[in-house]
């Protein structure tokens, strides 16, 4: 049994006429005829009655024309595939990420399953807003991104979940501790993002700074990680609160990092696909993403 034939069958049970059968297909008559009586050889039934005036249906071929319409959408979404992945293994992913990614980074491109070998990456640190509108936008093909829950326009791919970390200066009382309570921290300035800038992360502090038992202190804005740090750690005054990752990068000895005690403050982190991805692109990513969630759930 050939494919052709169940391709053949399919088109005259469509037409119930050989002629036009053949016309569909593009090719002769005999041949669609040879071919199908060929399959009746195969199947050891007879799939039409034929006369002189008309061509119809056996009950065995009724019953076995859903089957071949089923085989024939198969094979066509098995070529249609293959053509993607023919087209996606020279293709570039261009990627939006943060510059505090580290070594979760590596953790994504680790993940990506064999359909993914040889896939092309090329990254581009900006602004969290500037990612998603450069996605949105078509310019980029995906995004790392925090500090959102919703994102019109796009697919938001849960990746993990980071715990902060407090940030404070070395020379404060605190910083000799292996750990804090939030609680110990009532009453030092905190520096971080206006709400208007990030309000998934500055609601998620202030609730839990209000649920250790006391209102936060806000001291100057948060400006990025560098700057920021650096005048916590010259003024000896003040506390912020990090990603892990990002945390793993500072090397000042004026400022002393802590994980937090008890119910950790957690940010999520998501890649920002185009609600309209490719196919292909999304299953793979989407496989990379849960495989990464598998990775990372033990360090949540």
């Amino acid at each position: 049994m050939e494919l052709r034939q169940i391709q053949y069958f399919v088109a005259v049970a469509e037409e119930l006429h050989f002629g036009r059968a053949a016309q569909r297909l593009h090719i002769g008559q005999p041949a669609v005829s040879q071919q199908v009586r060929r399959l009746e050889r195969e199947l050891r039934t007879q799939l039409f009655d034929r006369s002189s005036r008309t061509v119809t249906l056996t009950a065995a071929g009724q019953a076995l024309l859903p089957e071949g319409r089923e085989l024939l959408k198969a094979l066509d979404s098995f070529a249609a595939k293959a053509q993607r992945l023919a087209a996606q293994k020279d293709a570039t992913f261009r990627v939006g990420i943060s510059s505090a990614l580290g070594e979760r980074l590596d953790d994504f491109l680790d993940a990506l399953p064999g359909a993914g070998s040889g896939t092309r990456f090329e990254f581009q640190t900006l602004a969290a807003h500037n990612r998603l509108e450069e996605v949105r936008a078509g310019r980029l093909d995906a995004a790392f991104v925090r500090g959102v829950e919703s994102a019109p326009g796009l697919r938001l791919l849960t990746l993990w979940h980071d715990p902060l970390v407090a940030a404070l200066p070395a020379a404060h009382p605190l910083s000799g501790r292996e750990s804090l309570n939030l609680a110990d921290l009532a009453g030092v300035p905190l520096r971080i993002a206006a709400r208007a800038e990030n309000p998934v992360l500055h609601d998620a502090v202030v609730a839990a700074c209000r649920k250790a038992g006391f209102e936060p202190t806000f001291g100057a804005p948060f400006t990025g990680f560098q700057d920021t740090l650096a005048e916590i750690g010259a003024s000896g005054d003040g506390w912020t609160l990090m990603y892990p990752t990002a945390a793993d990068t500072v090397s000042s000895r004026r400022i002393a990092l802590l994980p937090l005690d008890g119910e950790p403050i957690t940010m999520r982190m998501f890649l920002a696909l185009p609600e309209n991805a490719d196919p292909m692109r999304l299953e793979l990513l989407t496989e990379t993403a849960a495989r990464v969630r598998r990775k990372t759930m033990g360090s949540v």
